[in-house]
């Protein structure tokens, strides 16, 4: 939204250490990096795609100082579009048989198509992507897995990659684009969604409000990945690894949003909330799959991340017939509690803090 582009525009004309001036060399390289993180391999548009978008690159400096975000949603759809089409070439190809892949043709395959020329047409774009799951086929057997498990890994495979396309939403475009204009000044400034900020702060401070499970994606389901040791659901014994997340409720009697199908953020954000509050989940329990659901209530609290925060420990070493000890600072993430600093927390936490 305009509201939004133009305050992080006049941030960094104004603010920023690197002096930019606008025209059309700015331009020009805000284009060719948002063009780089659409289609890095040059695998999905066609030539005749960014010869349209070409018109783009002398008018991008204008349109963001006005705030106006039409190209960057244009070239966003138009690859989109593409996107879709090639993963949905790929589930046809698949679905037709891994049998019918003829593996005789003598035929190279570029895997770097960084600097390759844009596909011309249609026929070239289906030549490079056959070539991509012939290689993937390849891979798997390699591995000794036999056809029709590659078949299922692979359908299984592009089904998620159709599904996470199709759940993009206007705000991972906003980023998108803001950051291929930030890189202009440099490659250490970027623009965080309120929600990336979020997850941002959480990893910095090691610390976060919620239940301290930490999720993943399982086909359409939301399955827990692991329990934060100590935290309310591991403290609770009602959730266990595998277990799959088939709705979430807010309190003791919010009603229970169906969460089959979402985008894993999307179902993170439900789950987390301040500290005290109840949250319901309806789960699918790994250890009972064949006798339904069941739903179980857990009291959200501070969630302490421990297992990033700097550690130390002594190890008795012998040398020359003498045992000293040596020290061992292990250091698995640098971290810093803004915040807690910011509001004069003389115990705020910070990597150097507490090495």
């Amino acid at each position: 939204p305009r509201w939004a582009v133009r305050p992080i525009v006049e941030q960094l004309r104004h603010n920023h250490f690197m002096s930019k001036s606008f025209g059309d060399g700015l331009s020009s390289d805000v284009y060719d990096n948002y063009l780089e993180l659409l289609d890095p391999g040059r695998a999905y548009l066609l030539a005749a795609d960014v010869a349209r978008f070409d018109s783009y690159r002398v008018r991008l400096d204008e349109a963001l100082v006005r705030g106006e975000l039409g190209p960057a949603y244009d070239m966003f759809n138009v690859f989109q579009h593409r996107q879709v089409e090639r993963l949905q070439f790929l589930l046809a190809e698949i679905g037709r048989g891994l049998d019918r892949l003829d593996f005789t043709v003598d035929e190279t395959m570029d895997a770097e198509r960084k600097n390759a020329p844009w596909p011309v047409d249609e026929a070239e774009l289906d030549r490079i992507w056959r070539q991509r799951l012939k290689a993937a086929v390849l891979t798997l057997k390699l591995s000794d897995k036999p056809l029709p498990e590659i078949q299922e890994l692979l359908t299984k495979r592009y089904r998620n990659r159709l599904k996470q396309a199709l759940q993009t939403k206007s705000e991972d475009v906003f980023q998108l684009y803001v950051n291929a204009f930030a890189a202009v000044y440099d490659p250490h400034t970027q623009y965080f969604s309120p929600r990336t900020s979020q997850n941002f702060n959480i990893n910095m401070s090691l610390s976060l409000e919620g239940i301290g499970a930490v999720l993943r994606s399982d086909e359409e389901h939301t399955s827990i990945a692991e329990l934060v040791p100590a935290g309310p659901a591991d403290k609770s014994g009602l959730l266990k690894p595998s277990d799959k997340i088939v709705s979430v409720g807010q309190g003791d009697n919010g009603p229970l949003i169906d969460v089959v199908g979402w985008r894993l953020d999307d179902v993170v954000e439900l789950i987390r909330g301040p500290k005290g509050s109840r949250v319901r989940l309806e789960i699918i329990p790994k250890l009972a799959e064949d006798s339904g659901t069941r739903v179980i209530t857990i009291t959200r609290n501070t969630v302490q991340l421990e297992e990033q925060a700097a550690q130390s420990k002594t190890l008795p070493v012998e040398i020359d017939g003498v045992t000293r000890r040596i020290g061992i600072i292990e250091v698995p993430t640098f971290y810093a509690d803004f915040k807690a600093m910011q509001e004069g927390d003389p115990n705020y936490r910070s990597t150097t803090r507490d090495v």
